[in-house]
Formats: structure tokens, C-alpha cells, sequence
């Protein structure tokens, strides 16, 4: 099995005796491994960090969170995460796809000292899903000219309490001193939720509803009224002939159903403004918002007619998927850039776990408390909160799981950003689904994007 000749000729110079492998078998987070399986505290992990002074190649655990704060704390620097551009032109620079967590030039190095203690290490190459098994004697020698550092926080310490209302209180009180309220949109000081939105969930819920009453209802807001005609318009859906109205796109195109929820999304996508420092390669709001709404929906056809969630409501989920990110800039605006600036520095990890770390809270939880206080349905509440967690079980977490298949899909392809981890055939059976059938559903995403992109920029302007 090759390795990339820069990474064999790098190893071959310090004389490191290696071994390469397949595909490991990862313990989950929190659990003791078998004889087959590897903790993530032995996968090393490698992060490029730069300042005026120039770049610095950190390794640390799989299983760690880099604090970025400390690192610039104990170095006396001001580091923040390379670009993805520059990262893609350092590893095109050494031949390689993507740099491995060994050093590979003439950078400075910093050392988790975590990395110090198991007795075998493994490092992943490139994109092949191969790793160097290292003996911790062989790592050493790699690592002789680094400077050992306590930088690194275990993701086993960022655990949630497991109370959300909690959560969400403790971090308002710690980073902005505010008395605890009664409500929690107050202690938020999140804006109403929207007379439009407001209305369509009444709508939502009366049951001699009709396309007559939700035509009225969108037509009376002309923003959002364009954006559904426009929706509908789009060649995703490739209507026959013109959609003239918002009658016409609930009748000839997109369904009762579809158009309640994707009005509510909207609606409330309009609530806040965008943030304008996210993290550098992120993917915009409502790109974002719109691939994963079409995702969701291709899945949701693909899953056997009796085992399929609503539609309209998986939909809705796919919309506000990062609506959490909305919340989290308007709530903590001294904060925001230093926590894109450590996300970027923990490219390994899923956001949460840098949330959690930073304010004790994390965008999923705000969220899905924010939608509860506004009487959102149940279905859609749940599966945000749960979205990167598709081992919680409950009532509704078709839809939690859903939203975990189509955020590693998206990642899959690039269309959106994060961490992609093994996708379990238990997840699959779960929803009824084909993996082949999934892969057809993103594979279709892919295929349209540049009409998805002008749906979204319409959305966004």
C-alpha cells in the first residue's frame, strides 16, 4: 500500500519505522475500545496555525479540542488558522493532498503532550483512509525538535449537563450579566417571533385550511410572497410554463404541504441578519439553508412510502438546519469571532464541541429552545436539537437522523464544511433507506447546485 513519496522520503530521513494500515475501527467518544477497536486520543491530529511572526504546525489527539486561546496565551502569540486556500497550496508545496499530522517542513512544531503517553499512535495519509502505525518511541524520535504543550482540551470534559433551559440560562448569565428572566426569548433578547411566521403556524395547525387561505396569507408579505414564485420558478423544479403566482406554486409545483413550511423558513430566515465574520471557507447562510432543505427532501422520497416523515416539516428542518449560527452571532456578539477563529483551528471537530468549550452552550441547543418559545412543532425542534447526534432516540428522531445523513453528505461532496464521519449501515436500516439511494440523492444535489446557488442568492438578497 503506497504512501505519498514525500511523506516515505520524510520518514525514511529520520529513520522512523512504521507500519501502514487500512481503515481503523474508532471506539465511540466515551467508551472503552475492544482489542479490534482504537481510541481517538491515539489518532493524531495536525492543524496549521499562522501569525506575523510566521506558521506553526501543532499535533494534538483526535479526541481534543485545541485551545486555540491558551496555545496564544502560553506562546505569546496572536495565531489563528491558516485559509483553506493557503492549507490546499502547503500541501500541493509538499505533493501531497492533504499534510499529514507529521512534520513536513521546517515550520516550528507544537506537541499535545497527550500524544506522549499511548504506546501506538496512528496518523492518517492524505484522503486514502490509510494510517502509519507508529510505536510511541518512533513518534518520539519524529517529534524530537517539538515544544511539548498542555494546549488541548478532551472532548469527554464538554459533555452537555443534559438540561438545555439550563444550559442556555448559565451561558446568557456568564457572558453577558444579565438577570436571569422569566422567559426565555427575553433573557435572550431575541426579537418576537414574526407576525407572518405567527400566522402561518396558526394556519399550519387548522385543520380546514386550504390553498385559498395560504395564498392569501404569503401574498400579504410581497418579499415572501417573490421568494416562494421565484422558488417555484426555479429550474430545480422545472415547472411547465410560467408560475404566475403564489396559487400557481402551491397548485402546479411545489404542494400544500411544502410551501406552509418552506414560508415559515423563510420567514424566519428574515429575522435576523447574517453575521459578517464567520469562519474563513464557510459555506453562506442561505446556500447552506437551501442545499440542505433539497437534500432532506430527496431523502425523505427515497425512504418506503410507509416509514417517510412529513415532508413539509423535514423540509423546514433543512432550512433552519444552521439557524443556531444566526442566533449565536446575535447573543454573543464580543465572542463570535473568537469562536469562528477556534472552530477554524479545530478543523477535526464538529462545532459544538468549540461552543460548549467557549460558552457552555452550543447554537443547536439555543435553537432548538428559541423554536420551542415560538411553538414550533415538535418534529422540527427535535431535530435540530439533536441534528449531530443520530444516536439520540425519541419520538422524532427520523428527523434528528435525516438532518445527521444530510449535513455528511453535504460534507461529503464539499458542499458545506465540517468534519465527515463513517456513516453506520445501522443508520440506514434505521430510516429505511439504501445507502445506493442516498448516494443518488446527494449525487442529484451536486448536479443541480448552480440552480440551488440562485434560489439561495434571491433568498439572500
Amino acid at each position: 500500500m503506497p504512501i505519498p513519496p514525500p511523506v516515505a522520503d520524510r520518514l525514511s530521513s529520520q529513520g522512523i519505522d512504521y507500519q501502514i494500515v487500512e481503515d481503523i475501527n474508532l471506539a465511540p467518544l466515551h467508551q472503552l475500545c475492544s482489542e479490534d477497536q482504537v481510541n481517538k486520543n491515539q489518532v493524531v491530529n495536525q492543524i496549521v496555525l499562522q501569525d506575523s511572526l510566521g506558521r506553526v504546525q501543532v499535533l494534538v489527539p483526535t479526541d481534543c479540542l485545541l485551545d486555540l486561546q491558551q496555545l496564544c496565551e502560553t506562546k505569546g502569540r496572536n495565531l489563528m488558522a491558516v485559509s483553506p486556500d493557503t492549507y490546499l497550496s502547503l500541501a500541493k508545496s509538499h505533493g501531497v493532498d492533504q499534510l499529514p499530522a507529521i512534520p513536513m517542513s521546517d515550520m516550528p512544531l507544537v506537541v499535545d503532550k497527550r500524544l506522549l503517553k499511548p504506546d501506538q499512535l496512528f496518523v492518517a495519509v492524505g484522503n486514502s483512509g490509510h494510517y502509519l502505525k507508529l510505536s510511541q518511541a518512533e513518534f518520539a524520535k519524529m517529534v524530537t525538535s517539538a515544544d511539548p504543550c498542555d494546549c488541548c482540551v478532551p472532548l469527554s470534559q464538554l459533555a452537555s449537563s443534559g438540561n438545555d433551559r439550563e444550559a442556555v440560562e448559565s451561558s446568557v448569565t456568564q457572558f453577558t450579566q444579565l438577570r436571569i428572566k422569566r422567559r426565555l426569548e427575553e433573557t435572550l433578547e431575541m426579537p418576537p417571533l414574526p407576525d407572518t411566521a405567527e400566522r402561518i403556524i396558526q394556519l399550519r395547525i387548522d385543520p380546514d385550511a386550504g390553498v385559498g387561505d395560504l395564498a392569501e396569507l404569503v401574498e400579504k408579505d410581497p418579499s415572501l410572497a417573490a421568494q416562494v414564485v421565484s422558488w417555484a420558478s426555479s429550474p430545480y423544479y422545472a415547472a411547465p410554463g410560467a408560475i404566475r403566482s403564489v396559487h400557481d406554486a402551491v397548485v402546479r409545483v411545489l404542494g400544500f404541504d411544502l410551501v406552509i413550511n418552506l414560508a415559515l423558513g423563510l420567514a424566519l430566515g428574515k429575522t435576523l441578519d447574517l453575521p459578517k465574520d464567520g469562519p474563513q471557507g464557510v459555506t453562506p447562510y442561505w446556500q447552506q439553508a437551501v442545499y440542505s432543505a433539497a437534500t432532506m427532501e430527496g431523502l425523505v422520497k427515497a425512504m418506503p412510502a410507509d416509514d417517510r416523515p412529513s415532508m413539509g416539516l423535514a423540509y423546514l428542518s433543512g432550512l433552519l438546519s444552521n439557524y443556531g449560527y444566526l442566533i449565536l452571532a446575535h447573543i454573543f456578539p464580543p465572542h463570535f469571532a473568537a469562536i469562528n477563529r477556534s472552530i477554524e483551528a479545530n478543523p477535526h471537530l464538529d462545532h459544538f464541541h468549540v461552543e460548549q468549550h467557549m460558552l457552555g452552550v452550543d447554537r443547536e441547543t439555543l435553537c432548538s429552545q428559541l423554536m420551542d418559545c415560538w411553538n414550533m412543532p415538535e418534529e422540527v425542534v427535535f431535530g435540530l436539537r439533536w441534528q449531530f447526534h443520530p444516536e439520540q432516540e425519541g419520538e422524532h428522531s427520523v428527523y434528528s437522523k435525516l438532518m445527521y445523513l444530510s449535513s455528511q453528505l453535504l460534507r461529503s461532496v464539499e458542499l458545506t464544511q465540517g468534519p465527515q464521519h463513517p456513516l453506520p449501515d445501522s443508520l440506514f436500516a434505521e430510516l429505511g433507506l439504501d445507502r445506493e439511494d442516498a448516494l443518488a440523492v446527494i449525487n442529484k444535489v451536486v448536479s443541480q447546485k448552480d440552480e440551488l446557488i440562485s434560489i439561495a442568492k434571491g433568498l439572500a438578497g
